[in-house]
């Protein structure tokens, strides 16, 4: 009996398996059913009538103070427009269109980094031995989808959906530590810049991971990725408080946290028609006046 031929093999140089590897873990377990429960809670809220600040309104554009906990959608649907949305939990401030063509040119002003925001994110971790500093590393979707930080040397490199890895960086400058700092510090002192340029997975020992200081920062977004202050929070080991997904505390001082500790607090971007520069910035959250009440 003649021999069975095998069907040819594929070229093994046209399947890549190298894919880029995360530096950041993956979502914990429990992360799971606590952002279930915060969809639907959030889904209950965003279905019902509520309340929220429009900083500015024209013709073309509406800025608007968004809480945490509400989905962007209904306040589009509350305005009939489309806009630059911020995450679910995030507060602050959000820009809202209202004509296609305000629409496309403020897209190409994110897309030209022509807009200027800043945040405030509220971390439980170990104090850094820094006061400012400046993160570089690559972003990207690991092969199960969740959004995950990566080597700067991976940069355009294809992930397993097939994407590419981008790049990413962020300033970030302590604000206070327990309570205790200079909130109305701006970032115009003259204090040293540390530099971070992610190659490595984050790495901290047990001792550090046990410390648990609340450290209230400014940051500075240079770039414009999906969850990018959240995943570069988490990788300073600095993860924010109640963002489940990225390593933060569920529960703080015997409280359950609702939600992430994050508020977009300044945008700054020139009228997408009228070209006039716009400056605007959103009150500061509860949580923010709690820590630091002379604010």
């Amino acid at each position: 009996m003649a021999a069975a031929h095998s069907a040819p093999l594929p070229e093994l140089e046209s399947i890549q398996t190298d894919f880029p590897v995360p530096l950041t873990p993956p979502y914990p377990v429990r992360s799971k059913e606590i952002e279930l429960r915060r969809a639907m809670s959030a889904s209950a809220r965003s279905g019902a009538k509520f309340d929220f600040d429009v900083v500015f309104e024209d013709e073309w554009i509406s800025v608007v103070n968004k809480p945490a906990g509400i989905y962007c959608e209904a306040i589009l649907s509350s305005l009939s427009s489309s806009s630059s949305s911020i995450d679910r939990d995030t507060s602050g401030l959000m820009v809202v269109t209202k004509h296609n063509k305000a629409a496309a040119k403020l897209v190409k002003s994110f897309t030209d980094h022509a807009i200027s925001k800043t945040y405030l994110a509220l971390s439980v971790g170990p104090a850094p031995d820094w006061c400012r500093v400046h993160i570089t590393s690559g972003h990207g979707r690991s092969k199960h989808g969740a959004w995950r930080v990566y080597s700067v040397e991976d940069v355009d490199r294809i992930l397993p959906g097939g994407s590419r890895v981008k790049h990413m960086e962020t300033d970030f400058q302590v604000l206070s530590i327990n309570g205790t700092g200079n909130f109305l510090n701006t970032g115009t002192t003259d204090s040293e810049v540390k530099s971070i340029v992610v190659r490595d997975k984050m790495s901290f020992s047990e001792n550090e991971i046990c410390i648990r200081d609340e450290v209230l920062m400014r940051a500075y977004p240079k770039s414009g990725r999906t969850h990018q202050i959240r995943l570069h929070c988490q990788y300073l080991g600095l993860p924010i408080r109640g963002d489940v997904k990225y390593g933060g505390v569920c529960e703080w001082n015997g409280i359950d946290c609702d939600f992430h500790a994050l508020h977009a607090e300044s945008l700054s971007f020139n009228h997408p028609i009228t070209e006039m520069p716009l400056n605007f910035k959103a009150p500061l959250p509860s949580w923010v006046q709690e820590l630091v009440p002379e604010t």
